[in-house]
């Protein structure tokens, strides 16, 4: 009955937490999204001001140049009648549109007949192009200077005229011009923003990050009606449709903030800039981070109860750091016992390998004390010579039969791919001759290529691969020891032509204790497969393959 009274107490007290939780998330979660939308209004001022700054800076550089140019005696005495200069001006013309990045600069006389231009000599060339239908035309040659945005009539791209007046307002004599387009500008907005674009007086898109954009008219722009000829004449449209505000992302998905739009006015052309921003990822990490911020209460408070399970996961892991020391002892006492017995089975071969050369030690260092007593000393000292290089091969075997069976193989180091091909072979020559086999070795250059690797296990792993091999192929049997090169890896195949593997096998190639040998342990391939692991590479059987193939794969050197 205790028990039933004081339950209805317990579930009052967890749903007034429940309840409390809850209006903490909420409450957090509003103030948190008006800090960071204040933010990232300020944030987008800051931008488009940015932004603005950079436009203008662009436009100041080519506002002194038809100015400059309209006080040129050489374009002066092209629009006074010396058509003569035109030529010479043309490339004087395409080389300062070069250096200055300017789309066209263009001389008209007082008909707006353009006599010279920097694109003279491309296709959509100006020259002989009257261009007195322009408004930027008709006002710099009534005050002095005018710019327009408008749609090239050849070009057919976007851009902005920038003109000056030649010669005195009494006397005008025709006019100089700049074509500006801002491709560049565009696509670095395009790379850098969500969306931006820019409007004139009339609310008309003129440059944006969204060519969809372009040539809209915006919320901005005035009610009066606008003269569809002149539309048409300069924007290449006759009714300009209108831009619909707040616009979904860039990418056409549904943004789940209402987009931050800024502005910021660029003096002299007239212009603003508009910088659209999704405050979404802002307003995410401010609700994120006030929901760790009431995480990290709720766990301050639960810190205690968690104190007795952190301090039995303390155990746990040193319990398992101790068994996986023990697990790492035991598998390098099996890799070493592995390499042992691998001796013990080569040891015979090593004995002959060793004994023949000491045999012919003893036979050239008699006739040599015999030669020398005859006072044959040439003939000595080649029989010498031979003791010398007799002495190398024996230290050879022995320095490599040292190195294979060290208990500690040591730290990985960089090896050409040779180098265990070779270590294996000299270790296993005596049996790989006395079986009548012959080993295929790859091209010379395939075995320069290194890896980083611990020599000693690598060659351990393919002393082990080629036993078996020869364990598995009949007398004069082919041996093959091939090299693919993969962009991070070297793969080194052994292949034999021998009895091969039943498919009933082959799941169980890679387990301990299974085996096809009366005398085997199953365990070899089991270490080999585990040594390669450990190196950062494997170990694996290509069952798609013709003939009985083993893959070591092992890292490249980069």
């Amino acid at each position: 009955m205790k028990g039933w009274r004081a339950q209805p107490g317990r579930l009052a007290a967890i749903a007034l937490l429940v309840a409390l939780a809850l209006f903490a998330i909420i409450k957090t979660d509003d103030v948190m999204r008006a800090n960071a939308l204040v933010a990232e209004e300020e944030a987008a001022m800051d931008g488009a001001a940015i932004l603005a700054s950079s436009l203008s800076s662009e436009l100041d550089k080519f506002s002194l140049l038809p100015l400059a140019l309209a006080e040129d005696p050489q374009v002066k005495a092209l629009v006074a009648g010396d058509r003569d200069a035109a030529r010479a001006l043309d490339r004087r013309l395409e080389t300062l549109a070069s250096q200055s990045d300017a789309a066209a600069i263009y001389v008209m006389d007082a008909q707006g007949l353009t006599l010279a231009a920097s694109n003279h000599a491309l296709p959509t060339s100006f020259v002989n192009s009257n261009y007195a239908f322009r408004s930027y035309f008709r006002e710099a040659m009534d005050k002095g200077s005018s710019t327009q945005f408008a749609l090239g009539t050849v070009s057919r791209k976007p851009g902005l005229y920038i003109a000056a007046r030649v010669g005195p307002s009494n006397a005008p004599s025709g006019v100089v011009a700049v074509k500006v387009e801002f491709d560049r500008t565009e696509e670095n907005w395009r790379r850098a923003t969500r969306g931006v674009y820019v409007t004139d007086r009339e609310g008309v898109v003129l440059l944006t990050s969204e060519e969809a954009w372009r040539f809209h008219l915006t919320g901005s722009a005035p009610a009066a009606p606008r003269d569809p000829a002149e539309d048409l004449r300069q924007f290449g449209i006759a009714e300009l449709p209108r831009l619909e505000l707040p616009l979904a992302g860039a990418s056409g998905e549904i943004v789940q903030v209402p987009l931050v739009e800024a502005q910021q006015a660029i003096g002299p052309a007239g212009w603003d800039i508009h910088l659209i921003v999704d405050p979404g990822p802002r307003v995410a990490a401010a609700l994120a981070t006030g929901r760790l911020v009431l995480v990290s209460i709720a766990v301050v408070v639960f810190a205690v109860i968690f104190a007795l399970f952190a301090a039995n996961r303390r155990r746990r892991a040193h319990e398992e750091a101790v068994v996986a020391q023990r697990t790492r002892t035991l598998r390098e006492q099996l890799s070493q016992a592995n390499r042992l017995a691998t001796l013990g089975q080569i040891s015979a071969g090593v004995n002959h390998e060793i004994g023949q050369p000491v045999s012919a030690i003893r036979v050239f260092a008699e006739s040599g004390s015999k030669l020398v007593a005859a006072g044959e000393t040439g003939q000595a000292a080649q029989n010498f010579s031979e003791i010398v290089s007799l002495a190398d091969r024996i230290g050879a075997i022995t320095s490599e039969l040292r190195r294979f069976g060290r208990r500690q193989p040591g730290e990985k180091r960089i090896v050409a791919i040779g180098e265990i091909i070779d270590g294996a072979l000299l270790l296993l020559r005596d049996r790989i001759h006395s079986h009548g086999r012959d080993i295929d070795l790859p091209e010379e250059d395939l075995r320069r290529v290194t890896v980083e690797a611990e020599h000693v296990r690598l060659e351990q792993v393919l002393v082990n691969l080629l036993q078996n091999a020869l364990d598995a192929t009949d007398f004069g049997g082919r041996i093959a020891i091939e090299i693919a090169l993969l962009p991070d890896a070297v793969h080194l195949h052994v292949v034999d032509e021998g009895h091969g593997i039943p498919a009933a096998s082959r799941d169980t190639l890679f387990h301990p204790f299974a085996t096809s040998k009366d005398d085997g342990l199953g365990l070899g391939l089991v270490i080999a497969r585990e040594i390669m692991r450990d190196l950062s590479g494997d170990l694996v059987f290509d069952a798609n393959r013709q003939h009985t193939t083993f893959t070591m794969i092992i890292p490249r050197h980069r």
